[in-house]
């Protein structure tokens, strides 16, 4: 990673996409500290964020701009909610499936649609948090308590204006900077977050905080390296392409192979599962209803209940994003067109049927890891301090690895891209 980087600042045309990256993050995390008239101390109290899981999640992505009602409170999380909900509806409907086969105007289409469907997330989004955390609002400082209506309409249209500003600087950070935009905002909200929560430790007291550091480090490392090793591992099908004479030529003759990861939904099975599960508390909490109810006591966060229906949503999740990538059939038709075989395996239906067993079986372990890995990190950080069980979440570990990949694997191929052009120069 390192390496890398020391490689990609040499050259200058890399080095200008990393400014551009850089300077995209600090306009974001500079909105995050903007406050929006109306919201003194903040928008939702430390309680608040303690009972609600799914207001939790909103706010680590955020960097803690949901928690002081700032301009980008609602951060990156419409758009990404939007671009599930897209993904989503391209398998169930046709229009759609078809943009998504019609190449770079379809996607153009899709990415139009998206927006659309940010900016009305964005609004119900904001109605709902503002509408259920309105006693944290100063009233009397936009337009008074005989025209709370307008208020209410004013912080909509502020929030839902940061939403959008925010969707757009990812954008541009993807034409422009380096890896993916959404992913870099999510990615430094985390680790803002992740920051707030180290400096807690260091001014707690000193015989606490020298302990909790150091077990703080070292279940870091090894948390860290264990969902790296699992996030890069796969199973590699060996494939074999026959020989074929066209004219004077022979083509093929190859091996190659098809890598199938093991935990190839990535970080959606998890985002999916917390979301379920958190919102009807949420819901519940918004419109008044006491906290002793029964869904708080069997199905509050940590509860043995709540850890059941969590695994097998995880579960069901990751075979219903598998159903959705991987399709055996295609890949099966592509082998046999080219004129390749998997060794031991025919050709046609017996190819399609061994490619479903193994990667149900490879979904399977995905599945179960990713179970652990929303137990193990929130049990473990919370044992060390409290305070460091939102910042290290599974949600939150996951995406941090994920995203330093991905930029790394980025700024590999802007490299590689830099050195073919001086070649063909």
């Amino acid at each position: 990673m390192f390496q890398t980087l020391v490689k990609a600042f040499k050259i200058k045309e890399v080095r200008r996409k990393i400014f551009i990256t850089l300077a995209l993050l600090l306009v974001y995390r500079i909105g995050c500290y903007i406050p929006v008239p109306g919201i003194g101390t903040g928008l939702l109290t430390d309680e608040n964020l303690e009972s609600f899981t799914y207001l939790q999640i909103m706010s680590a992505v955020s960097g803690g701009a949901l928690q002081y009602g700032t301009l980008f409170a609602m951060g990156i999380g419409p758009y990404i909610n939007a671009s599930i909900i897209i993904q989503l509806l391209t398998v169930g409907i046709p229009a759609l499936e078809r943009l998504s086969k019609q190449g770079e105007e379809g996607r153009k289409k899709i990415a139009t649609i998206t927006r659309y469907v940010t900016v009305l997330l964005a609004i119900a989004q904001s109605i709902g948090i503002i509408i259920g955390f309105s006693g944290n609002i100063e009233w009397n400082n936009l337009f008074g308590e005989n025209l709370k209506w307008l208020g209410y309409i004013a912080l909509v249209i502020i929030y839902t204006a940061g939403a959008s500003l925010t969707m757009w600087l990812g954008e541009r950070i993807t034409d422009y900077g380096v890896s993916n935009g959404i992913s870099m905002l999510i990615f430094i909200g985390i680790i803002c977050t992740l920051g707030n929560s180290v400096i807690g430790i260091f001014t707690g007291e000193a015989p606490q905080a020298a302990w909790t550091i150091v077990v703080f480090l070292v279940a870091t490392v090894l948390i860290f390296a264990a969902v790296v090793t699992v996030n890069d591992a796969e199973r590699k099908i060996p494939v074999q392409y026959a020989k074929q004479v066209k004219g004077r030529r022979m083509y093929g003759g190859q091996s190659t192979h098809i890598p199938i990861k093991v935990n190839s939904s990535g970080v959606m099975p998890l985002i999916f599962a917390f979301a379920i599960l958190s919102f009807p508390d949420l819901i519940i909490n918004l419109v008044g209803v006491s906290s002793d109810n029964w869904y708080s006591r069997n199905m509050g966060t940590g509860s043995w209940l709540n850890i059941v229906v969590m695994c097998l949503l995880i579960l069901f999740f990751a075979y219903f994003y598998n159903a959705i990538q991987f399709k055996p059939e295609d890949i099966s038709r592509s082998i046999q067109q080219n004129g390749g075989f998997i060794p031991g395996t025919r050709p046609g239906k017996p190819t399609t049927d061994y490619l479903k067993r193994v990667s149900n079986r490879i979904v399977l372990f995905g599945a179960i890891y990713l179970a652990i890995v929303a137990l193990v990190p929130t049990i473990v950080f919370r044992a060390i301090d409290a305070s460091l069980q939102m910042a290290f979440s599974a949600t939150g570990l996951l995406i941090i690895v994920s995203v330093a990949l991905e930029f790394n694997q980025a700024l590999e191929s802007q490299i590689m891209m830099k050195n073919y052009k001086g070649f063909l120069k």
